[in-house]
């Protein structure tokens, strides 16, 4: 398994919505997903640490490589 990168919050916005979710509200600086009947929250950071990002894609149930292929063949 790779290692998480550095990204931020639009980053994985961006992955997130290449993967099927949608956006759906924003309360202040954190962004609602979803697709189906999986809810994820991203928070619209410069940079979300890594247990965040580690959290939010098993949340999501998206794989680290699943989330860079859909972030670099956009």
């Amino acid at each position: 398994m790779p290692r998480l990168p550095v990204l931020s919050g639009r980053e994985v916005v961006r992955g997130l919505e290449r993967l099927g979710f949608a956006q759906v509200g924003q309360r202040g600086s954190h962004i609602k997903l979803r697709r189906a009947q999986t809810t994820v929250i991203v928070p619209d950071h410069r940079e979300v640490r890594r247990g965040t990002l580690a959290a939010i894609l098993q949340q999501a149930g998206v794989s680290i490589d699943d989330m860079m292929a859909a972030l670099t063949n956009g």
